[in-house]
């Protein structure tokens, strides 16, 4: 059975909306490094609407030559949406409906890791367990986890990058 693993660019005060408009000072070969050993092991990516229709209208017409873009594209994709009636990009899946019943099914018949970045309404929804945390206070924007239940979570990993940035790993506390 997979697991559904996110990994996020976060501000230091939780804001992870718009991370092309802050993150890129922080982003070198190290959290490139992070980004991709993260990705290694995906079986599939998992994404909310709005990242599937931004990344769909860039990454199938990206230099081919990126490994993100090679990744993502050939990459078999999971969108949650109630609204998306279909979707065009390459390996693509709409999951709606019943979406948590359709996610186990997906998880069920899925091995190794489904892949998430982005999504922080989808992230609030499933509890996700990794972070990358920025040394920034962004100030506005929306937040991870904003009026949602308290979630216990326990820190398992955890790598400080030269430029400050944290990688950290996170799966709930259940015990």
């Amino acid at each position: 059975m997979a697991k559904i693993v996110s990994n996020f660019f976060i501000s230091l005060d939780g804001v992870t909306e718009s991370p092309d408009q802050w993150h890129f000072p922080y982003f070198d070969d190290q959290m490139g490094a992070a980004v991709e050993a993260g990705m290694r092991d995906a079986t599939a990516f998992l994404m909310g609407r709005r990242l599937y229709e931004e990344w769909a209208a860039y990454w199938p017409t990206a230099d081919q030559d990126q490994d993100f873009a090679k990744f993502i594209n050939d990459a078999r994709k999971y969108v949650v949406s109630n609204t998306l009636r279909e979707a065009d990009w390459n390996n693509t899946t709409v999951v709606s409906g019943d979406v948590t019943a359709g996610l186990r099914e997906i998880k069920e018949r899925t091995e190794g890791t489904i892949q998430m970045s982005g999504s922080a309404t989808t992230v609030r929804w499933l509890l996700a367990e990794g972070l990358l945390v920025h040394p920034i206070a962004v100030g506005h924007g929306q937040r991870l986890f904003e009026d949602t239940p308290t979630h216990r979570l326990k820190l398992v990993e955890s790598e400080t990058f030269r430029s400050g940035v944290l990688n950290l790993t996170y799966v709930p506390d259940v015990g």
